[in-house]
């Protein structure tokens, strides 16, 4: 696989030009540097090394001490220099491993133009605001074995990028572009590489892979060739379709930028391996592995790896628990499936965007104590997601919203709550009489709804079984 991912930075790779994501305006942010107007020279941008030094280190590569960029040359219509500056015999990271794939180098180039089709005019249009951006590109070793392998290594990736503050990489902004290079063989050589190209999402990418495999498997059982090429995914017929003969690293005529210095990075202040590494945060695999050693469950661990917003709120609420287990998991609990729930009606309510979260409309002083009332056997668990709801839209303390609301279990005796239950309900009681256990639940619903929400389930439960087989 090879991933490009454009990197936050104030400003260009090689220019003092602005470096803006979000601009709609066509060639706002562009110089005479990067749109290479003779007798101007690049500088190299500081912050952009380090994003991918600190990559480097999250990964466990090595780092490099000397460095050099070079020119590869190419000529296209979005390319204004007709050579692209990026790095070839000594990129800034080689090694490392994540989510089980081997990596083989990563290492820093400025992004091109973008060219855009205008089907009135059939004209093909250029914005350069993009043009240097610094953009990292990250290499696998041949070691991907399936399409969902693939697309766990994609997003593992994307998550440490995020973490580590490197970059957005929102794939469907193009902060994050993923090729797929695929070859099938019979044995344990590598057959015939073909690249993929135009893959605008994760389950693109995975589709375009298997459908690769598809194809070259069943050209190779007719006894036919692979063509090595770059080919493009076309989303619309789920199949992929060739653009170009796939070039070699020689056709691009790769030799060192005579108007760069190379970089002795131990001799820089802030580059070296130790202060690279002491500067990381926690990286998503070492977070995934804290919350499961909390004893959560792992698809609420990495909800939270995933989306920070609710892994932090997590994390600031359980810090009062001192450890105490049970309170731990009900947090996770009621986070991971009531919270994420009202936050997600929430979102759809305002037409927010679905991939972050401003704030969570609850504090966690709030949250903990309507942990504290199941913990301690005051409410039940419908009576919590009621008053987690209401809690929620704003309509107060959760224990003031108990007691108004009736939420709190109730010390009344429910016998004449069950038997009322059970004489409006004959159809559910025989069926249970006949062996369907399940038929139970209901006659426990019904009872809580008539105690509006305010039994102790397990206590009724208890209760209907014992009148049930007295009346037997």
């Amino acid at each position: 696989m090879e991933i490009h991912a454009e990197l936050k930075t104030r400003t260009k790779m090689f220019c003092n030009s602005k470096n803006d994501p979000e601009e709609s305006r066509p060639n706002v942010n562009i110089c005479p540097v990067c749109l290479a107007h003779p007798g101007t020279l690049p500088v190299i941008n500081k912050q952009a090394v380090q994003h991918v030094l600190r990559v480097g280190a999250a990964l466990g590569g090595k780092l490099a001490d000397y460095t050099e960029f070079d020119r590869k040359n190419y000529f296209y219509p979005d390319l204004p220099k007709g050579y692209q500056i990026s790095q070839y015999e000594f990129p800034l990271v080689s090694g490392g491993i994540l989510a089980g794939v081997s990596i083989t180098r990563i290492h820093l180039e400025e992004d091109t133009a973008s060219s855009m089709h205008d089907e009135g005019s059939n004209e093909t249009l250029i914005d350069f605001n993009r043009a240097g951006v610094p953009l990292m590109e990250l290499v696998t070793e041949p070691v991907i074995g399936s399409a969902e392998q693939a697309g766990s290594f994609a997003r593992e990736l994307q998550l440490l990028l995020r973490y580590l503050g490197a970059s957005d990489a929102n794939m469907e902004k193009g902060e994050m572009r993923v090729e797929a290079n695929i070859s099938v063989s019979s044995d344990e050589t590598l057959g015939t590489k073909v690249e993929v190209k135009n893959l605008n999402s994760f389950r693109a990418m995975e589709r375009a892979v298997e459908y690769e495999i598809r194809r070259q498997t069943g050209l190779l059982e007719k006894g036919e060739k692979v063509i090595q090429e770059t080919r493009g995914w076309d989303e619309g017929k789920q199949t992929t379709f060739a653009q170009r003969i796939k070039e070699g690293s020689a056709d691009y005529r790769y030799f060192p930028d005579p108007d760069l210095p190379s970089l002795r990075l131990s001799d820089l202040k802030g580059f070296s391996r130790d202060e690279i590494s002491k500067g990381l945060p926690e990286l998503p695999s070492e977070r995934r592995g804290r919350y499961i050693t909390l004893g959560i469950k792992a698809e609420d661990a990495d909800l939270y790896v995933r989306d920070m917003c609710f892994g932090d709120f997590f994390d600031r609420v359980v810090a009062a628990f001192s450890g105490d287990a049970k309170r731990v998991q009900l947090a996770s609990n009621y986070i991971a499936n009531d919270l994420v729930n009202l936050v997600a009606k929430r979102r759809d309510d305002q037409n927010r965007d679905t991939e972050t979260l401003a704030e969570i409309a609850i504090s966690e002083e709030n949250f903990r104590k309507i942990i504290a009332c199941i913990a301690d056997g005051k409410i039940s668990s419908r009576g919590a997601k009621d008053l987690l709801a209401a809690v929620y839209a704003g309509a107060g303390e959760p224990e003031k919203l108990a007691k108004e609301q009736n939420l709190l279990l109730s010390n009344v005796d429910m016998t004449p709550i069950v038997e009322k239950v059970l004489a409006d309900n004959p159809k559910v009681v025989g069926e249970y009489k006949k062996g369907k256990i399940a038929s139970i639940q209901f006659l426990v619903g019904q009872s809580m709804k008539a105690l509006k929400g305010s039994g102790d389930p397990v206590a009724l439960r208890k209760l209907i079984e014992e009148s049930l087989s007295a009346s037997e």
